[in-house]
């Protein structure tokens, strides 16, 4: 199997028809099987790794390639494929991180001390990073033991996929229990109304306050699968020897240890509250203003008055900047940036027929102005249907070192949900998408920059706490008046965006923020706890109550459990947290090294050589301590959240130029 430019997905020649999954699945479990004999067989030395390598590409390369398409692709006929394909080759996986002869052969090289003190430092990482697999996948035990952590491995997989979807799932109601004059903001048919979600931005209180309460009231099914999926993570982490789901989740991460984690959420917790009750205040003197019979803020209330005060105090109608955010427009924009801080191009290409999933994918050649090609780019970038609404970064094929001496070029998908363009204008983007698009280019550029030699730490392929910083930084860039106004310019009239209006949007972003933030607080706490010790202190309902009233503010609502939508229980299980701890880093790099000058090429490099090009071949702490020439605290990460609250931080940038 290889990439080129022959017919079928991303350019692999069986995939020009759902039944190749099957073909590409096979071949590499039958590779797979070659390599575990051969590296079972090979004394203990670098060649050893590189075998283990080889092992993870083979399955990554279809598993990966399978995870994006099963998702993504218009085709049920090949979505249902490549789930299968995932399937097959997770088996496989779990399997092999029970080979108790496989792990022998790792641990005789770790053990092996004269062998080890020769490997350089990436390789003796990616070596111990393999081991830790087989650890927290129970190697140590018994086969009874192995082979029910296998099990569970399957079932956790399994609810997860369950919890997911259910998370989605809209909610029906009988018509009679809407008031009359609120139905036409809700679908129905006949006798149910049909509740998709918040409604989170309409200005009726009453609409909002009834789709909370319908979209949030608890599924029982939901509930016993959220039940299910924390006790079997339980059982897993306690049955291959760690006192929590948490403690094996945060193995390798910047943080390390849950009690880093909740030391971190409290210390950020206590210096927001007093911003927190001032931002909710704010909210209640406009509700009061606006709807004077509903004197109390209720949850379903801080995004819309949010909204509302936003708008009033900077008139910030995304249709003012939307002209001067065409889609082109911002591709320029990025590519500019690149090329000043990194020396990058990007340059579209023609893909074959067949090569992508739907006619409006975008190929994009990332080429270095002296290493020549670094990657692909694959740009799904417009909205269609039953496409999945969240904005994601994809890895396809990680980047590694070949047998033959050659690079193996990594290639990423970009997804995101963009208008079309129509017959009178471009794409237009509002500038919440302008910054989404910036923030996945940024994990993209991760991606294509990682220059590891083996793929098992490839580009984003890192702590989950750290993989979220080089996409964070790019919206820093985003919202600089001095990066925006090198390509902002009016679609028809080709004005550039005032300074003010770019003002004027940063300082907006304030609005509110506080509150954001303590959220994502309550919301990484829930996380924590629930993967916390077991049995739970009650159900999980009564555990958001009593996190949301103690690390959020605002009342918990009888009959709702909000915990049954929280769709990033599934796949960050544990590690909800990293957002928060990201962009605390990710403001501390801005600030010291890019404030001054957004396009200084000597700090872009050494944001390359520090942390984009080592992907999770380097330990995390040691890439910010290179980038930060320091060794951040946990009180560090706080103070940098909480000085980006601070009013007329990009204001006093922009007037210090």
């Amino acid at each position: 199997m290889f990439f080129g430019f022959l017919q079928g997905l991303f350019g692999v020649p069986e995939l020009s028809s759902p039944e190749g999954f099957q073909i590409v699945q096979n071949n590499a479990l039958r590779n797979t099987e070659s390599l575990v004999e051969k590296v079972c067989t090979t004394p203990a030395s670098a060649e050893t790794v590189k075998i283990f390598d080889q092992l993870s590409d083979e399955l990554c390369k279809v598993a990966d390639l399978a995870d994006f398409v099963k998702v993504a692709h218009p085709d049920p006929s090949f979505r249902d494929a490549a789930e299968e394909a995932c399937r097959n080759i997770g088996t496989m996986v779990e399997k092999l991180n029970t080979n108790v002869e496989l792990c022998e052969s790792l641990r005789k090289l770790l053990e092996n001390r004269s062998v080890m003190e020769s490997l350089d430092p990436e390789t003796r990482r990616v070596a111990e990073l393999f081991l830790i697999d087989f650890e927290i996948s129970g190697i140590h035990m018994n086969e009874k033991k192995r082979q029910k952590a296998v099990n569970l491995n399957m079932v956790i997989a399994d609810l997860s996929n369950d919890f997911l979807m259910g998370s989605n799932l809209p909610n029906r109601i009988d018509i009679s229990v809407i008031p009359e004059h609120i139905r036409s903001h809700f679908s129905w048919d006949g006798k149910y109304i049909q509740i998709n979600g918040l409604n989170a931005d309409c200005p009726d209180d009453l609409v909002r306050e009834a789709a909370y309460k319908i979209f949030l009231y608890p599924n029982s099914s939901q509930m016993k699968c959220l039940d299910e999926l924390l006790s079997s993570r339980n059982e897993l982490a306690q049955l291959v020897g760690y006192p929590t789901f948490a403690h094996r989740a945060l193995l390798g991460t910047m943080a390390k240890t849950p009690e880093t984690v909740m030391q971190f959420l409290e210390k950020l917790s206590s210096k927001l509250r007093e911003r927190t009750l001032k931002d909710f205040k704010m909210m209640l003197e406009m509700k009061m203003k606006l709807n004077p019979m509903n004197p109390e803020l209720m949850p379903w209330d801080p995004p819309y008055y949010s909204g509302v005060l936003r708008a009033e105090k900077y008139n910030i109608e995304p249709s003012l900047y939307s002209p001067f955010f065409s889609l082109g427009a911002c591709m320029e924009g990025l590519n500019s940036l690149f090329n000043q801080l990194l020396g990058i191009s990007l340059y579209s290409e023609q893909p074959e027929k067949g090569e992508v999933w739907s006619e409006d994918v975008r190929k994009l050649a990332v080429v270095h102005e002296s290493e020549g090609l670094l990657g692909y780019i694959y740009c799904d970038f417009f909205h269609r249907a039953e496409k999945p609404p969240q904005d994601c970064h994809f890895t396809i094929r990680g980047g590694r070192q070949k047998e033959d001496g050659e690079y193996q070029l990594p290639v990423v998908v970009l997804m995101l949900n963009f208008p079309q363009s129509t017959k009178s204008s471009p794409t237009l983007l509002t500038p919440g998408m302008m910054e989404n698009l910036f923030h996945e280019m940024g994990h993209a550029m991760h991606s294509m920059l990682g220059r590891t030699r083996y793929q098992h730490v490839t580009g984003t392929r890192c702590a989950t706490d750290f993989a979220e910083v080089p996409s964070i930084l790019m919206e820093y860039f985003a919202s600089d008046y001095r990066v925006v106004n090198q390509f902002a310019r009016h679609y028809q009239t080709g004005q550039p965006l005032s300074k003010p209006m770019v003002s004027r949007l940063c300082e907006s972003k304030k609005v509110g923020a506080a509150s954001d933030m303590q959220l994502q607080v309550f919301y990484s706490m829930l996380d924590q706890i629930y993967h916390g010790k077991h049995p739970l202190k009650g159900s999980t309902t009564d555990i958001l109550r009593e996190t949301q009233e103690s690390f959020y503010g605002l009342p918990y609502i009888p009959h709702t459990a909000w915990q049954l939508r929280f769709s990033h229980l599934a796949g960050y299980g544990a590690k909800y947290y990293s957002y928060l701890m990201s962009r605390a880093i990710a403001s501390m790099v801005w600030k010291q090294c890019f404030v001054k000058n957004p396009f200084d090429r000597v700090m872009g490099e050494r944001y390359r050589k520090e942390m984009l090009a080592h992907g999770g071949g380097k330990e995390p702490t040691l890439m910010v301590e290179g980038m930060l020439q320091k060794c951040p605290s946990v009180d560090d990460f706080v103070e940098a959240l909480v000085s980006d609250l601070n009013p007329d931080f990009e204001t006093f940038i922009m007037d210090s130029e």
